[in-house]
């Protein structure tokens, strides 16, 4: 079990490029997708940036203020996220309040410097903070908070001491704090001096930027995918990066020299014109499965995606389970392997905030401690925060997932046309009965010498082979003729 456990996981990364649109990176270990990005450029993304922006009005209820800092609409600014130098004066605070009230220490027409931390989303604008972050290779660069961390995700007690003692020796400004990433495990002194000297200069030029320019403006872009995928993705579990474009591949082949200069033959360039990347790595089946609502697990079972306004329900059908004698075993055998196929489909689809599983029922308290921990033991695996509760007297288990950024679902789809994003319609003979009772209201009219209606092909099809007999009584009773006419354009 200990050689298991510590086994190394090997993973090969994949970028592939539509040079000026698209971008598209995977990442997979031992052929299997645990992890999906996308980005169109038309849709490009803003999190991460930085802008020069002003207060366009204040919200006293919500303690809250509207930037408008250059986007279609005003981005979201609450009073937690506002770093005390943007204060007027120096405010009071009654007893019990963390923070002042908004309107007695920001005012319309200021100016200020915030992040985006949450895309915009529907008619929501984007939320905003005040304390910056700049993500270099080997640390975050926190600008407001002067915390010195090491992130949570390296467990190595030795190694979290090591690099205390290294973010220690850095000569930081007032007010400018460090936080070790995974990436740094392992990095020589030298090494995360360097990304240190970098993100400071990077800080440096920021402030610089934004000084000279006229709010509202941008001073600050986020790295492309490409980019952020080697910076933040490329561990030295990835044993192979592989890409389709020779431009990116450079890109990508020099990031790797700094970064790991012993691995020279790590960046790959994928030149098979007949197959495309993901083809020729057999991936695209498992990425188009992303956008289904169903997921397939390796026992024939299937996971059933449902996102609501406030929650996404995950149902789990498990396929035959075979006799009363064997069903708990056979329970349990399922729930596991949909607690491992789940954590790495809400990877894959970036599902964030509360989802709720509908788990096989399980009689035995034990079994369902087992799902948990499993559970649990592969959420570990996940870039997001999450929170995972026990699953209750229900069967049900409640967890708690941040969301990482616009989904690959989310920036590719849109509601259907036909039935408004609900997945259902009316059917066909609903339908054809509104239509009858539209010409039965203007067969009736005495203007009308004859009745001409247009609509969907589908429905005048089903009209003329389901509903001729209705019709020609109409048109008897009244003397009148009728017209099913075929509207391509049309749109209800």
């Amino acid at each position: 079990m200990t050689a298991v456990a510590n086994k190394k996981r090997r993973q090969k990364m994949f970028i592939s490029v539509l040079p000026g649109e698209q971008v598209e990176v995977v990442i997979a270990e031992e052929g299997i997708v645990n992890e999906y990005y996308v980005e169109m450029v038309h849709q490009a993304k803003t999190k991460g940036n930085i802008y020069k922006g002003y207060i366009h009005n204040i919200d006293n209820g919500l303690q809250a203020a509207f930037i408008n800092y250059g986007a279609e609409r005003n981005g979201f600014l609450q009073i937690d996220e506002v770093h005390p130098e943007y204060y007027m004066g120096s405010p009071a605070t009654k007893k019990g309040q963390r923070f002042p009230l908004m309107q007695k220490v920001l005012k319309p027409g200021q100016e200020i410097l915030v992040q985006v931390v949450k895309e915009p989303t529907g008619k929501k604008g984007a939320f905003l903070t005040t304390y910056l972050s700049l993500p270099g290779r080997s640390f975050v660069y926190t600008v407001g908070r002067s915390q010195m961390g090491v992130s949570r995700k390296i467990e190595n007690e030795k190694e979290r001491a090591r690099l205390k003692k290294a973010l220690e020796s850095f000569d930081t400004s007032e007010g400018v704090g460090l936080i070790a990433r995974t990436a740094a495990v392992g990095q020589s002194k030298a090494a995360l001096g360097r990304d240190f000297k970098y993100l400071n200069r990077l800080w440096t030029d920021i402030r610089a930027n934004a000084q000279q320019k006229k709010a509202p403006t941008v001073v600050y872009e986020e790295l492309g995918l490409a980019a952020r995928a080697v910076r933040d993705y490329l561990t030295t579990d990835v044993t192979e990066v592989w890409v389709d474009d020779k431009e990116t591949y450079n890109q990508v082949k020099q990031f790797v020299k700094l970064a790991f200069p012993r691995k020279n033959n790590l960046a790959k360039l994928h030149e098979d014109h007949d197959l495309s990347l993901l083809e020729r790595f057999n991936l695209v089946k498992q990425v188009q499965e992303i956008y289904s609502r169903e997921a397939s697990m390796p026992s024939g079972g299937r996971l059933v995606f449902d996102a609501t306004e406030a929650l996404t329900a995950i149902d789990i059908n498990s396929g035959k389970i075979g006799g009363e004698r064997n069903f708990q075993k056979m329970a349990l055998k399922t729930n596991v392997e949909a607690a491992r196929e789940i954590a790495r489909q809400l990877r894959l689809r970036d599902i964030g905030g509360q989802v709720v599983i509908d788990f096989i029922e399980m009689k035995n308290p034990k079994d369902c401690r087992e799902v948990e921990k499993v559970m649990r033991a592969e959420m570990k695996n996940d870039r997001a925060r999450t929170d995972v509760s026990r699953i209750s007297s229900f069967g049900l288990m409640e967890l708690v997932r941040q969301r990482l950024g616009s989904s690959a679902i989310a920036i590719s789809t849109e509601p259907c046309p036909c039935c408004k994003g609900t997945g259902i319609r009316r059917n066909m003979e609903w339908q054809a009965l509104q239509a009858l009772k539209d010409i039965h209201r203007d067969i009736r009219k005495p203007s009308m010498e004859s009745v001409e209606y247009d609509c969907e092909e589908e429905l005048a099809i089903y009209l003329l082979n389901n509903k001729r007999q209705v019709l020609a009584e109409m048109e008897e009773e009244y003397n009148k003729e009728i017209h099913i006419d075929i509207d391509y354009d049309y749109d209800d």
